[in-house]
């Protein structure tokens, strides 16, 4: 039986919902994972091949002390590593979640406002 027009807008949008919320959970998860603290939000898009996920107040104590001190840099070099380390399971969890393999993976962060950005280009 096929699905009038609306109704198959409506699979399609709660799927997509789905999978937002998936990728969300899986950086919060790997944030937990890596720094020993998840961020206090996070918010996933997907759009023309590339999925972006925006994560808020991701600093750890430590962190957040060496911010204060006007060390920022050394945060972002520490994160930027730590990052590329463990990007094979970044990317994994992209992959398993949008069934799309990833070609690339950037991420960044900034201190005011405290967030962090990832973003993977699908193939």
């Amino acid at each position: 039986m096929r699905l009038p027009p609306s109704k198959m807008a409506e699979q399609e949008t709660a799927k997509g919902g789905q999978v937002l919320t998936d990728l969300s959970n899986a950086m919060v998860a790997l944030h937990r994972e890596e720094f020993g603290r998840g961020p206090g939000a996070a918010k996933s898009v997907v759009s023309d091949g590339m999925v972006v996920c925006v994560l808020t107040d991701v600093y750890t104590p430590v962190e957040k002390t060496l911010i204060a001190a006007g060390r920022f840099d050394h945060v972002r070099e520490t994160r930027t590593l730590q990052n590329e380390a463990r990007e094979a399971e970044y990317k994994g969890r992209v992959e398993e979640i949008t069934g799309r393999s990833v070609s690339a993976m950037m991420c960044s962060v900034h201190a005011d406002p405290d967030v962090a950005v990832e973003i993977f280009l699908l193939a």
